[in-house]
């Protein structure tokens, strides 16, 4: 799957770097609260288990699945809950861990109805920005990296659920998706 790339953005060594970075100051933020880290299915769940492993304190764990792309390589608009949460967040310190945050969109979304649901706070944390993108003014509390816009996949970001295994980022030959419907 390598020679799909067009180049690697962000190496394995470079996020196993940054996920620790990113762990010792959750874990300094957090200090005496209890805390949810709250997935986002399914580009979030291999960035999720290093970082939570790097969080040196007690944390819950949940997840959402949500989606504003089906098989297109750009948001539609359309945000929908395919699976929500398992638990009540009221009262609870909330962490959302993204992939990747782009337009925004999905974003505000999950912000917005998690704040509905009662949350003491809600805190992002996302592996990539990609701030050219943005449609909406989020910003993200906890940013491994600020990315150009490019297509990618490798650590959980997928293409057509492709490619999320790589142990790297890099960007996608476009002839990948371009070509994809003929």
């Amino acid at each position: 799957m390598k020679y799909d790339f067009m180049d690697v953005l962000v190496s394995k060594e470079q996020i196993a770097e940054r996920v620790n970075e990113l762990g010792r100051q959750i874990t300094d933020d957090y200090s005496g609260k209890d805390i949810t880290v709250i997935g986002i299915l399914k580009g979030s769940v291999l960035f999720m288990a290093d970082l939570i492993r790097a969080i040196e304190m007690p944390v819950a764990i949940d997840f959402m699945a949500v989606s504003s792309y089906g098989a297109s390589t750009s948001s539609s608009g359309n945000v929908r809950i395919l699976k929500d949460l398992d638990a009540n967040v009221a009262g609870r310190h909330l962490l959302i861990v993204e992939d990747i945050i782009d337009s925004g969109i999905t974003m505000q979304y999950l912000l917005n109805n998690l704040a509905s649901r009662g949350a003491a706070s809600i805190r992002v944390c996302t592996l990539l920005d990609k701030p050219e993108r943005r449609q909406v003014p989020i910003q993200a509390d906890y940013t491994g990296f600020s990315i150009p816009n490019e297509f990618v996949v490798g650590y959980g970001l997928d293409y057509n659920q492709m490619y999320r295994n790589l142990p790297e980022i890099g960007v996608l030959h476009p002839e990948i998706y371009t070509n994809a419907g003929e």
